[in-house]
């Protein structure tokens, strides 16, 4: 794997050039990928802290990570979680993934953490420490299900 270089910023941290990078990396897997057309714009990204993953000059992963009480009451939570196409299989998703849960404990602390996520991804969550909660639902014409962290379960 090539080396990649990450780092965070507050939405106000962003220059254009990355939100519009951030912005287009979404698209072009939630929206044309996924054939999945949806509000991308929700107003969350202005409260979040962002996760820029650039190979060289692309992006090619990013997440962001919510305060309490934005996505789920009494929670904070991980969202928006992209890997490029071309860098599938080699662990970034899970590098992603950790980060985004090291950021949410530095910043809030031991809160609990939820995540809505695609459904065919529940093994891949599980194998982070997240446990699915309730049932699958539709969201965007696509199967979602809740998912809580257990920083025991992490720890297996």
């Amino acid at each position: 794997m090539m080396k990649i270089n990450s780092y965070w910023k507050t939405f106000e941290e962003l220059t254009t050039s990355e939100l519009y990078a951030v912005l287009q990396l979404r698209a072009a897997i939630f929206v044309v990928e996924q054939d999945c057309p949806y509000q991308d714009l929700d107003g969350k990204d202005l409260k979040s802290h962002h996760l820029l993953c650039f190979d060289k000059r692309n992006l090619v992963g990013t997440a962001r990570v919510l305060p309490p009480d934005v996505s789920y009451p009494g929670a904070a939570s991980i969202g928006r979680i992209v890997v490029a196409t071309d860098h599938r299989g080699t662990k970034l998703g899970r590098a992603v993934v950790e980060s985004s849960i090291e950021k949410v404990r530095a910043i809030w602390g031991e809160i609990p953490l939820l995540i809505g996520a695609q459904a065919r991804l529940q093994g891949f969550y599980e194998s982070l420490g997240f446990a699915a909660e309730g049932e699958v639902y539709d969201e965007d014409g696509i199967d979602h299900i809740t998912m809580r962290w257990n920083p025991i379960a992490a720890l297996d």
